[in-house]
């Protein structure tokens, strides 16, 4: 019996083909005209402001006034600003610490979860909360756990006696940068956990029965069989949690505003300070394009971690 593409071919030899049957029969072409609306989307509200950032980047654009354009000025001047590279410094150690053990706490809790235990439902979605709470809510909530006069946490430790003042959460900088990334990490963990315990339960029983049989410990079981068939879904979860840490804004900015002394500001956060607050799209845009190289080593990842899925299809990695 022939197939639909045959047919298709078939009628194409014989006779003009009218658009109806061909998107009744041709289904790369009905998956076309399907993406078609999605595209629309990207390319008006993803592709063009990606356009416009890069154009405002190289221009002297001001609040009020159209810009000229001035090539890599603007980029020139931030490679002699302390601040931007301090932004840097702080993006790159942010993404980095939160984004390790937001996986490690992650992982931790999406294997206990997946483990047979009462009320498993009910807790699955409590640990969502802290993901679908709105971020500026979360914000405040930590802002009055880390408040100087107020914050539970030195109340705690002093009526325990292992303080004897209060610790300055947001007012020192390595303390605030250490509270802006555990705000990160308590929103950030149910997302990768909840990510990672869906892929723990695509993994065939058989496996770890195979694995029982052969004398298997638990630690040579999750690596030699859970480990390697999560590797596609790591790729993606990271890469995921790598883009929206880096790319982070609302948390910090209503936590800290870059305080103390820049030394919470992003690069996110510095851009809007700069275009927004400072009036200096073009130096602002250029913050923000100078993003894109390391979003898009991170999509480049999950892309070739994702190639590792051939293996487990039993296709060649040639």
């Amino acid at each position: 019996m022939a197939t639909d593409a045959e047919r298709v071919r078939a009628q194409e030899t014989a006779a003009p083909i009218d658009l109806w049957t061909r998107l009744k029969y041709d289904r790369n072409w009905l998956g076309l005209w399907f993406m078609l609306p999605a595209a629309a989307f990207l390319l008006l509200f993803l592709t063009y402001p990606l356009g416009l950032g890069i154009w405002l980047s190289v221009t002297d654009t001001r609040i009020g006034r159209d810009g000229v354009f001035i090539g890599l000025e603007n980029f020139e001047w931030l490679n002699q600003d302390p601040v931007f590279w301090l932004s840097v410094f702080n993006t790159f150690l942010y993404t980095i610490v939160a984004s390790i053990l937001k996986f490690a706490l992650g992982l931790y809790l999406a294997v206990l979860l997946n483990n047979h235990m009462p009320w498993k439902a009910i807790i699955r979605a409590i640990v969502l909360l802290p993901f679908i709470v709105p971020t500026v809510l979360s914000a405040i909530a930590f802002w009055w756990i880390y408040d100087t006069q107020f914050s539970i946490i030195s109340w705690t430790l002093t009526e325990l006696g292992l303080i004897s003042e209060n610790i300055n959460f947001l007012g020192e900088p390595n303390n605030a940068r250490a509270s802006v990334i555990a705000a990160n990490i308590w929103r950030g963990i149910p997302f990768v956990a909840i990510t990672l315990l869906a892929g723990l339960q695509t993994i065939p029983q058989s496996l770890y029965e195979a694995a029982t049989i052969d004398g298997a410990s638990r630690w040579q079981m999750f690596r030699h069989v859970t480990y390697p068939m999560l590797t596609p879904i790591i790729a993606v979860v990271m890469t995921f949690s790598v883009l929206f840490t880096f790319t982070d804004f609302q948390l910090i900015y209503a936590m800290t505003r870059g305080g103390p002394a820049n030394a919470t500001h992003l690069m996110a956060t510095l851009s809007y300070q700069r275009a927004i607050m400072g009036g200096n799209l073009g130096e602002g845009a250029a913050i923000s394009t100078a993003m894109i190289p390391f979003l898009l080593a991170a999509i480049l990842f999950s892309w070739f971690g994702l190639q590792r899925r051939k293996w487990q299809q039993g296709e060649s990695d040639d």
